[in-house]
């Protein structure tokens, strides 16, 4: 593989590593959190979902902390999920950057998490970008994140072609980009690099968005490597491997962010991001939520004396 590339991080933690915990983090605490992880250097953090608090509690105060993070980390590039347009509208006025419309590869996922058919959120992320479009050049880019799309705990297997029929009928639809999400963390490698491959093919590379991945079963940074083989250059994780769908029964954890910069600095692509200190702020985190066990194997062994940043050429 190519050495000395660019390697893009968005830590999730803050909205997906966050709606599974079985408290709710205080909004101060949230902002220390959010402020430790961006001094690391951190060019992309989801922040924050805009539901109903009945719905997610752990994120009532996502507008507070949109704007707070637009507003004290202006180098940070600040990202909200939002399943309809109301939210994206919620999202865009608190100052979200990039909005994730969160479209579901399974039927049955999706009518438990948005309470839509597939197809019905499909046209969601239509108007949702034609909205966009009248902003001009005030308007967030438009993500849609397949989710369930290696597989889905209430369906079963999704067949491939129906991934990438929907990543192409979303890129019609006016989706910026178009992101793959391992929701279970069912994937092989195999699977990833076939995926991949097809979806990178149908709706071409530079519209691809980050692979979102999910180490329930301990092959996230795995599938990392294959995604990389693939030329994916762009990776969801959230500190301390928090994380998991509320609506996709068996699904725990993201990759663990600082094990994902471990792996992606070894193998000679830059993040930018302070190892050492991202680490460190897993103390923030563990401050803000005491109760939560948190994970990876990095913070657990520490960095290795052989470990050396890579520097882009």
């Amino acid at each position: 593989m190519p050495t000395s590339e660019r390697a893009l991080v968005r830590e999730v933690g803050p909205r997906d590593g966050l709606q599974m915990a079985k408290s709710v983090m205080p909004t101060a605490a949230k902002r220390r959190w959010i402020a430790a992880m961006a001094a690391c250097g951190l060019p992309e953090m989801e922040v924050a979902s805009f539901v109903p608090p009945a719905l997610l509690p752990q994120m009532a105060d996502a507008a507070e902390i949109t704007r707070a993070a637009r507003a004290d980390h202006p180098a940070l590039h600040v990202v909200a999920l939002a399943p309809n347009l109301r939210g994206a509208q919620n999202a865009a006025a608190a100052g979200a950057q990039t909005i994730i419309l969160p479209v579901s590869a399974s039927e049955a996922h999706s009518q438990a998490n948005v309470r839509r058919s597939r197809a019905e959120q499909v046209a969601e992320l239509a108007r949702v970008a034609a909205w966009a479009a009248t902003l001009g050049g005030a308007a967030p880019r438009i993500e849609a994140g397949i989710s369930t799309a290696f597989g889905c705990s209430l369906q079963g297997i999704i067949p491939e072609r129906e991934v990438i029929t929907l990543a192409a009928d979303l890129a019609r639809a006016g989706a910026d980009r178009v992101a793959l999400a391992d929701t279970l963390g069912y994937a092989s490698p195999s699977q990833v690099r076939r995926l991949v491959r097809a979806v990178r093919g149908e709706i071409g590379a530079e519209r691809c968005g980050n692979l979102h991945l999910h180490d329930t079963l301990g092959t996230a940074l795995a599938n990392v490597f294959a995604a990389l083989e693939e030329g994916v250059r762009g990776f969801d994780a959230a500190l301390g491997g928090l994380g998991g769908c509320p609506y996709a029964p068996g699904s725990v954890g993201n990759a663990a962010t600082e094990d994902l910069v471990f792996l992606l600095e070894s193998e000679g692509f830059a993040t930018g991001i302070d190892l050492p200190a991202l680490i460190a702020a897993r103390a923030a985190l563990a401050t803000g939520l005491p109760d939560e066990r948190l994970h990876g194997r990095l913070a657990a062994a520490g960095v290795p004396r052989t470990y050396r940043p890579a520097m882009t050429a």
